[in-house]
């Protein structure tokens, strides 16, 4: 059992591969190492690879997509782009073992997990997965197991995917710390990430966007940190992960413009009664999310 009351399952005679060592695959492979598995790296910059051996990380690495550390590995996760994981299975499956299990961290499914089944070897599985945990800082030098306690895992299993590839990664997400393990299909996730992810971000950086005054940080409180915390952002990602989930997301944030109009047009109309229901209303549904 780990601290949050899971049954391990799974084996630590693994070898597991992290391809992209940023912060999250960065993360995945300090949680690991403490558990005692071997656990090897492929990322762009040297770097990357020196600072992860160094740090005792990882235990070995590479630039490139070494055949020896890809046909060693067990398990792989991937910690790349949505777009350049896709191309990275593309050119390079052929280096996978023979049973090797995929899974990832990848923010948007819909756009990326059919394809990557349909082109994957048969004696190969992917079962997607989706930690919901982040920092506003990027890099394997920031990276930290920390961020995952108490925190969401999702897992995102296709009609494809055998019982075996989904208790394993239930059992991976329980490993690295994760409170709560939840199971949803491609769809169901990329529906719910546009609303409590995507649109989020979309808020704060538009709240960051719509006044230029450069003195705001003399005058704010934690409210505005706190709301606008997420609005340092990667541009380069954060972009094309809207664009890949870009049906949900626009839906998600037209039903904010409609009840953000709303709540303007009460303030017009000098309708306090209105007002506070919604704040009523609002309050009740936060408490949903006190930690206990």
């Amino acid at each position: 059992m780990n601290d949050n009351g899971f049954k391990i399952l799974i084996n630590k005679s693994m070898r597991v591969l992290i391809v992209g060592l940023g912060l999250m695959g960065g993360s995945y492979a300090r949680a690991l190492k403490r558990l005692g598995f071997t656990v090897t790296a492929i990322s762009r910059r040297q770097e990357t690879i020196n600072y992860a051996l160094e740090n005792g990380i990882i235990d070995a690495g590479s630039v490139t997509p070494d055949p020896r550390l890809i046909g060693d590995a067990d398990l792989v996760v991937f910690g790349l782009y949505p777009k350049v994981f896709v191309k990275w299975i593309e050119d390079y499956q052929q280096y996978f073992k023979s049973g090797v299990i995929i899974t990832d961290v990848t923010g948007v499914k819909g756009s990326v997990v059919y394809r990557v089944q349909e082109m994957l070897r048969p004696d190969a599985e992917y079962i997607a997965a989706h930690p919901m945990a982040g920092r506003e800082v990027y890099g394997v030098e920031n990276s930290t197991e920390k961020m995952f306690y108490g925190a969401n895992f999702i897992v995102v299993p296709t009609a494809k995917n055998t019982h075996g590839a989904i208790e394993l990664c239930k059992d991976l997400g329980a490993a690295l710390g994760f409170a709560r393990i939840s199971v949803l299909s491609p769809e169901e996730h990329d529906e719910i990430i546009g609303f409590v992810s995507q649109l989020t971000h979309c808020i704060a950086v538009s709240l960051m966007t719509c006044c230029d005054n450069k003195r705001l940080v003399d005058y704010t409180g934690d409210s505005f940190r706190d709301l606008t915390r997420i609005a340092q952002i990667n541009d380069a990602m954060w972009s094309e992960l809207f664009a890949m989930n870009k049906k949900a997301l626009l839906k998600e944030m037209d039903a904010f413009l409609e009840e953000f109009t709303a709540f303007r047009n009460m303030l017009e109309n000098d309708d306090t009664e209105g007002m506070r229901a919604k704040m009523r209303l609002s309050t009740e549904r936060r408490a949903w999310f006190n930690k206990k």
